[in-house]
């Protein structure tokens, strides 16, 4: 920025920016907001956000986040076991959740194939995947990831590592725009796919 500014906003700008979707305009107004609204106490939220990195850690059962050893979903007994719906983010579990057409349970990826990255599946949750499968009591397995290459990658690899499981193996149906990510669609064209979902 071309005005001095004190070095502690400056040092909150600065972070700011590092979160998606924020940028230099977005996180001075931000930190402007933090530093003069009634309504944010700045030592809640710092307190908020450290409490969050050392409380909050990934399920040991799905991977989505938790403040406990499992998360809500995995120990609601109200939720159909036998029906596995794979996803690559935490925030596609949200956005599945928010759609409310889909009561069993998840497991969530941490990303999706992307050799150009460096990503390959010793670097997601697919062997947890396999070894959920292997265990026994799940009848289908739903792949969910996004409908990019990554997405589709991942879910043909993991297609073919359960064909010889004794798992029906289906893909979201029509619905999800191609290219897009579940988080940003609207809950009834998540629920539509789901309701649709084919085969794979």
């Amino acid at each position: 920025m071309s005005v001095l500014l004190p070095e502690a906003l400056t040092r909150l700008i600065h972070e700011l920016k590092k979160l998606p979707g924020i940028g230099e305009k977005s996180a001075a107004r931000l930190a402007l907001h933090i530093l003069t609204s009634k309504r944010v106490d700045p030592a809640a939220l710092a307190k908020a956000l450290a409490e969050l990195r050392d409380r909050v850690r990934p399920c040991a059962i799905c991977g989505f986040y938790t403040d406990q050893v499992e998360c809500g979903i995995c120990r609601d007994g109200g939720r159909d076991g036998r029906v596995l719906c794979v996803v690559e983010h935490p925030s596609d579990l949200i956005a599945l959740e928010r759609s409310g057409g889909f009561r069993g349970r998840y497991h969530v990826l941490g990303g999706s194939l992307s050799p150009i990255d460096g990503v390959g599946p010793d670097e997601l949750r697919i062997r947890e995947l396999v070894a959920r499968v292997a265990s026994g009591g799940i009848g289908e397995v739903i792949l969910a990831t996004g409908t990019g290459v990554g997405g589709e990658a991942t879910a043909v690899y993991i297609a073919r590592l359960l064909k010889d499981r004794q798992v029906k193996v289906t893909r979201l149906a029509h619905g999800v725009p191609i290219g897009s990510d579940l988080e940003y669609l609207d809950g009834a064209t998540l629920e539509r796919a789901l309701s649709g979902r084919r085969d794979f």
